[in-house]
């Protein structure tokens, strides 16, 4: 039997609830019965610094961390982290990415302007390419905040995990008082 590994790589910048959704990936890939791995780079992670998780599953996983190259899907919860994470990609992978814009502190001081066309540069680059309202879309779920799960719900359509181990894995991590708007959240990324 072939150890057909997939890679996923989370990347946008602290406070966006990225290492939750690792975390949820993990957990529903585990209940599915693959081995998984794991891996977080922080860069200032509290708040608007850079993080990249990579979450590696198959039948036998040895490293966390997604070789240059080799990811299967990129799942992007802003626009220029996208963007900057594109080389890590296959030439035929897939980009889930939330369409916001996160101003860097030197854009905020005035130094440098926020690139324009970025959706468009990432469509000109992958065919498998879908970009996500995640802020409107967990509005209309009941809280903002839960944009990371719409992400998550698109990329689960991409993923061989059926949706009873995503709903399990959600109701494991999410808390409690969460959990109704995150399911809803959830399904509506599924739909996309």
């Amino acid at each position: 039997m072939s150890n057909q590994i997939t890679n996923v790589l989370l990347v946008g910048v602290g406070g966006q609830g990225i290492l939750l959704a690792s975390e949820i990936l993990s957990e529903a890939a585990m209940l599915a019965g693959f081995d998984v791995k794991k891996s977080e780079i922080h860069g200032m992670s509290q708040r608007g610094g850079s993080v990249v998780s990579h979450v590696r599953y198959g039948t036998e996983v040895f490293s966390p961390i997604v070789p240059e190259g080799e990811g299967d899907i990129l799942f992007g919860f802003e626009l220029m982290e996208t963007v900057r994470s594109l080389p890590l990609l296959k030439p035929d992978g897939t980009v889930v990415a939330n369409d916001l814009q996160i101003s860097p502190p030197s854009v905020l001081m005035g130094q440098e302007s926020y690139p324009e066309g970025l959706g468009e540069r990432i469509k000109s680059q992958f065919s498998d390419f879908l970009l996500v309202n995640g802020q409107r879309m967990a509005t209309d779920a009941g809280n903002v905040r839960a944009a990371n799960t719409v992400l998550l719900g698109a990329v689960s359509k991409r993923l061989s995990i059926p949706e009873e181990f995503w709903l399990e894995a959600l109701e494991k991590m999410v808390p409690a008082k969460a959990l109704g708007v995150n399911k809803i959240a959830f399904q509506m990324g599924r739909e996309l």
